[in-house]
């Protein structure tokens, strides 16, 4: 019996975006692991963070796996005094998926999406499925087309490229 198709590929599907899920054979333990079961270097995997700004206000900054975000880069673009890691329970109620699994697509609600410069210099990237053990396969050109407006921003700490 298949799997079911992961939430990233079917909303990714229904806007016709080329792209491939990838199935771990096994429980997937670090950054590292995952980039080459994937055949892929950490760089090519996306980590989808969500950060909690004042309020209910969050998010998502996209960004290369062995990437830093530097907070007050963060702060400035968003032009905010204050910005947090949202808590595991906070990116499963907003998105919808567990940490591991997180991904700008197929979410419950829009949430801005920030993409670090980190990523440009990939042309196939790794991101999540929506369900933890599998990812999805994309072109970065594929990627920016299916989050439409993209803001591209510099947040990343040098050396974490």
């Amino acid at each position: 019996m298949p799997s079911p198709v992961p939430p990233v590929a079917r909303a990714l599907a229904a806007r016709e975006i080329p792209h491939r899920v990838f199935a771990h054979a096994g429980p997937v333990d670090s950054l590292e692991q995952a980039a080459a079961e994937r055949n892929q270097t950490p760089a090519q995997v996306v980590r989808s963070l969500l950060f909690r700004l004042d309020g209910e206000t969050y998010v998502m900054v996209l960004v290369a796996g062995p990437a830093q975000v530097d907070w007050r880069a963060l702060r400035r673009v968003l032009g905010v005094s204050r910005v947090t890691l949202a808590t595991p329970e906070q990116v499963q109620t907003v998105t919808g998926y567990a940490i591991g699994a997180v991904a700008p697509f197929g979410l419950p609600q829009p949430l801005r999406v920030l993409v670090d410069s980190s990523l440009l210099g990939q042309s196939e990237l790794s991101l999540g499925s929506g369900v933890r053990g599998t990812a999805v396969m994309i072109q970065l050109a594929d990627l920016l087309r299916a989050l439409g407006q993209t803001e591209i921003v510099e947040l990343t700490k040098q050396g974490g490229k």
